[in-house]
């Protein structure tokens, strides 16, 4: 597929890489302007272009970037993109950490319900559930035992099963998590978020959300990290996630090394 991928960050070139090396067709840019992401694309055999350049003619568009630069897309950016376009957001609202405030989502209006206001297209939402290093690093093959999910929320069915695929082929086990109103049970500080779980696991984190709790578990997030130390692992932030957002009958392991 050709795949257009906006942001090359950790969540966004790590992407870009599995994509590539998969067969699909892959166009990054990120706000450096094309001459910032050359040398990552020829490294990762993708190809740089601008951000209208990433859009046109993709069959897939991946936003992989900080939720309020959203608002900062030129505002015509999708309007000649096909409507049938799949477009995938994988960011994270985190207020007073990295992003300022939105009233639309401290009211309860799911993360990429808000996404999709601001570009004029409905999303599918994945990819924002795992940490960066488990993205990178720990997928594995379909069928391999111990092989972690990520959730795919979205109304579009054509979309959604594009972006499980996607998933499926970058090494995770794909958990389909209802309706992009549901894709709250996915933010930051709910079960299932960032905690490395198996398909089962997860499904049981997303059913075990509650409307309301993970914004506050998010805000607490900096005194939690400072209980951490200077530089946690990532067995380090698995594990306190497992402990604040524990999902019944799973264990939180103490120490995940």
């Amino acid at each position: 597929m050709k795949i257009g991928i906006i942001g090359t960050g950790n969540i966004g070139g790590t992407l870009a890489r599995k994509l590539s090396l998969v067969g699909h067709d892959v166009r990054v840019a990120n706000s450096s302007g094309v001459d910032g992401v050359r040398v990552f694309a020829q490294e990762i055999g993708a190809e740089a272009k601008d951000i209208r350049g990433v859009v046109s003619d993709a069959e897939v568009i991946i936003l992989a970037i900080p939720l309020p630069a959203m608002r900062e897309l030129p505002a015509d950016l999708f309007d000649r993109a096909p409507l049938e376009v799949t477009i995938i957001d994988t960011s994270n609202y985190y207020p007073g950490l990295r992003d300022s405030r939105i009233p639309e989502i401290d009211d309860g209006l799911p993360e990429s319900a808000w996404v999709g206001r601001q570009i004029g297209r409905p999303v599918i939402k994945a990819f924002n559930n795992a940490l960066a290093y488990t993205l990178a690093e720990l997928g594995l093959a379909e069928g391999a035992p111990g092989r972690l999910a990520i959730a795919v929320a979205g109304d579009d069915v054509r979309s959604k099963q594009t972006a499980m695929q996607l998933v499926n082929q970058t090494g995770f086990d794909p958990v389909d998590a209802g309706s992009l109103e549901d894709s709250w049970r996915q933010q930051p500080s709910t079960p299932s978020y960032c905690c490395d779980y198996d398909a089962d696991t997860m499904r049981k984190a997303l059913a075990a959300a509650i409307p309301g709790v993970a914004p506050k578990k998010r805000d607490e997030l900096p005194e939690l990290f400072g209980k951490l130390g200077g530089n946690p692992s990532h067995a380090d932030i698995v594990a306190m996630n497992r402990k604040v957002n524990a999902v019944a009958g799973h264990p939180s392991p103490q120490n995940m090394e």
